[in-house]
């Protein structure tokens, strides 16, 4: 398992979650659907975020269920882009496009699942990923400075 195809996922799914922030927020729909387009919108981003929290696993077995967990939410999405797509009168072109993104997505999660679980090491080592851009990193060492001076 190299780092790449960590670093490379992980970028791969914070990219999708900005796709779909910026697709739900161009599209209008009844107060009625609102649950769904917040549904879709928390397991989409969910993949990403728990892909990142599996940096602070304490252990291989946490690190591949944060994977797991990462899988499951991928799997979900892919319900709520086609209930929208079969259910409301949107984009069907973009929902499609968003569906076959988050089903590689999810290939790809499921694949490093099975390699991690085969692979003999103990621990799993990951690099820093950087997510966008200059702007991003200068937050959170801002943030950790903060931190550190409340501390």
């Amino acid at each position: 398992m190299s780092e790449k195809e960590f670093v490379d996922i992980k970028t791969r799914c914070y990219n999708y979650s900005i796709q779909m922030i910026k697709f739900l927020d161009s599209v209008s729909v009844k107060n009625l659907f609102y649950s769904l387009i917040n549904q879709l919108l928390r397991s989409t981003t969910s993949v990403g975020a728990n892909l990142i929290e599996a940096k602070s696993a304490h252990s291989k077995k946490d690190f591949i269920k944060f994977y797991e967990i990462a899988l499951k939410s991928a799997n979900e999405t892919k319900y709520w882009i086609c209930l929208l797509r079969d259910g409301l009168e949107l984009n069907r072109n973009k929902l499609n496009e968003l569906l076959k993104e988050v089903d590689e997505i999810s290939k790809i999660i499921a694949t490093i699942i099975i390699k991690l679980k085969d692979s003999k090491a103990s621990v799993v080592k990951e690099t820093y990923t950087k997510y966008s851009s200059e702007d991003f990193d200068y937050y959170m060492v801002d943030l950790n400075k903060q931190y550190n001076k409340n501390s």
